[in-house]
């Protein structure tokens, strides 16, 4: 049978009833990545999300992005890069202390938000981020755009890298996903994100926001874990996927 490794950004909240609902997620997804505490998330909300992941068999990774929970790090910081490493550091030790207490090995990072589109349009930010990962975590994978400049800076260090699409996101190119800011950027109807996590799992072309067909492969797909929907989304797409022969793991 085929396979597909379906991810999601988790954590993201502040109380137990945050994680309660993220946890209605677990169940349909083989991978998460958990917020560190700057972006969003805090210590409560980091153990309890691994502590969830543990219970259901989920692979866990941390997910931090730049220092800003009031904009939820979706916007640019300016940083020395050394500042920024500094933060990124801060937040993955964090993480990988929770993770320790309650028994769960983290796999990988992936970079959330702003930074993550910043460091695939940056190639000197990728080569900064990507060389500090591989000397201060080696043991943890990078996850990041496919075919982006994290992916390039991964090979040429020879660290391991996960390439992830995304089922509710349209792309510019091979390289870069539209903007959220442009109309149609994200695909609302559930119909055409099961289709296009179909296509992305398989390698088969898709559409591009300028409706030219893009095909790459990759080897893992997101699913945003802040829809208001989520859980019902990840039961669709893993009911889906096993019906075209494809299981949900790694």
């Amino acid at each position: 049978m085929e396979r597909i490794d379906i991810n999601s950004d988790l954590g993201e909240g502040t109380s137990s009833a945050d994680c309660d609902r993220d946890a209605r997620i677990m169940p349909y997804i083989s991978r998460c990545n958990i917020a560190c505490g700057a972006h969003a998330g805090n210590l409560l909300t980091m153990r309890q999300s691994l502590d969830n992941a543990r219970k259901h068999g989920v692979t866990a990774g941390a997910h931090p992005g730049y220092p800003d929970p009031a904009r939820f790090g979706r916007v640019s910081l300016a940083m020395e890069v050394g500042e920024l490493l500094e933060s990124i550091g801060e937040q993955v030790n964090r993480l990988l202390n929770v993770a320790a207490e309650v028994g769960v090995v983290l796999d990988h990072i992936k970079l959330h938000g702003a930074l993550y589109n910043d460091v695939e349009t940056d190639a000197e930010l990728a080569e900064h981020l990507t060389d500090f990962i591989a000397r201060e975590f080696p043991a943890l994978k990078i996850m990041g755009l496919a075919n982006a400049e994290m992916e390039a800076a991964a090979l040429r260090h020879g660290h391991p890298f996960i390439r992830e699409g995304f089922l509710d996101r349209r792309y510019l190119d091979k390289r870069r996903l539209a903007p959220r800011h442009l109309e149609n950027a994200v695909i609302a109807d559930l119909d055409q994100c099961l289709e296009q996590a179909l296509r992305l799992a398989r390698g088969l072309p898709f559409e591009s926001y300028r409706q030219a067909p893009l095909q790459f492969p990759v080897d893992s797909i997101c699913l945003h874990g802040d829809h208001p929907k989520a859980p019902e989304i990840a039961l669709a797409l893993l009911q889906f996927l096993r019906s075209r022969g494809i299981e949900v793991r790694q």
